[in-house]
């Protein structure tokens, strides 16, 4: 018995991985050229660190619910709803003008907004994971009416506009950074941003949970064959429980991280990260039929579509054309999959 890492055997495993990762380079190639290397200039790449990990925790929150053959459109929703509610509570407990806030009094604020955006995260996985599994609602019809349900929430709490006066201790959750450059003399945009950070100790964990425990064992199995699952003994309606929670739970992160980064949060944010997330667990190498998906695979199609999205943008697409195109491209790339697994 070896433990020797057989690159050969990986690859076979995730046949997607390669063809990623030579998009991806594609991607930064052409894009390079089209803007005349202003997309390689370290201020761009050091902006798309910020704004990358939200958009990787739902990507990741949409290929846990694939896993097991759901989806979970309410992702968005459960994000800004996390927000609003750390926002209303922090409007609550906001200091009076003129008076003096230490910084352990601001860390406690801080820590019980995290508490209550989490909370949300998980009271509403747990919500969508009942009516699927006891319910026996279809996933897509739940999440997409669960998700209006929490944006009509939201709506209320806030009265249409975007609550503001979150702390600038939160903000550093959005904004700040950890000073590796700055450590060895290099210019502050080559310190790591403190989100990409958090989305590296969540991938690392997930992806560990998916691979090296009982609970991701049980999703791919559960995905993969529902009835063998029965019959081998597994808890399906409990494991199908947790995966939700877990994609609120997630969402509630890339929330914290939202509105951290944009000191405001509002009911609408991030609407166009739905059909993203989507397109992105897709083309990551999950099966939407549930049984396949890795965290790996997911990371590198955000960073294929982060790069062709800033691209689009410094040559100024319009959004409604940026939109068509994610459309197209997921069509192609769930074509392109169903093809492959037919010649299978």
């Amino acid at each position: 018995m070896t433990s020797k890492f057989d690159m050969r055997r990986f690859m076979d495993r995730n046949d997607n991985i390669l063809m990623l990762l030579l998009l991806t380079v594609l991607i930064i190639v052409t894009m390079a050229y089209a803007t005349d290397y202003r997309f390689l200039r370290p201020g761009n790449i050091e902006s798309i660190t910020f704004m990358f990990p939200e958009l990787g925790l739902l990507s990741i929150a949409m290929m846990i619910a694939m896993l097991t053959g759901g989806i979970d459109l309410s992702v968005i929703a459960v994000a800004n709803l996390a927000g609003i509610l750390a926002g209303v509570y922090f409007q609550r407990t906001a200091p009076m003008p003129g008076e003096a806030v230490t910084f352990g009094a601001e860390l406690f604020r801080v820590s019980i907004g995290i508490l209550i955006a989490l909370t949300t995260g998980v009271c509403a996985g747990a919500f969508n994971g009942l009516l699927i599994t006891r319910l026996k609602i279809t996933p897509i019809l739940t999440t997409l009416g669960s998700g209006y349900l929490m944006t009509g929430l939201a709506v209320v709490l806030t009265g249409g506009p975007a609550i503001i006066g979150f702390p600038a201790l939160w903000g550093a959750i959005g904004n700040g950074k950890i000073p590796l450059g700055s450590l060895v003399g290099l210019p502050d945009y080559y310190d790591l941003a403190i989100p990409f950070a958090i989305f590296l100790v969540i991938a690392c964990l997930v992806a560990f949970m998916l691979s090296r425990t009982a609970i991701g064992v049980s999703l791919m199995l559960i995905g993969s064959n529902p009835k063998a699952a029965v019959f081998a003994g597994l808890r399906t309606v409990r494991m199908t429980f947790y995966s939700y929670m877990l994609t609120g739970v997630l969402a509630s992160i890339a929330g914290i991280m939202l509105s951290a980064r944009v000191s405001a949060a509002k009911s609408d944010y991030g609407v166009s990260y739905l059909l993203q997330a989507v397109l992105i667990a897709v083309l990551g190498g999950t099966n939407p039929a549930g049984g396949r998906g890795t965290v790996l695979g997911v990371s590198i199609a955000v960073v294929a579509l982060m790069f062709l999205s800033s691209g689009f943008q410094m040559l100024r697409f319009s959004n409604h054309l940026i939109d068509f195109i994610w459309g197209a491209f997921l069509l192609l790339v769930i074509a392109l999959n169903a093809l492959r697994n037919h010649k299978r």
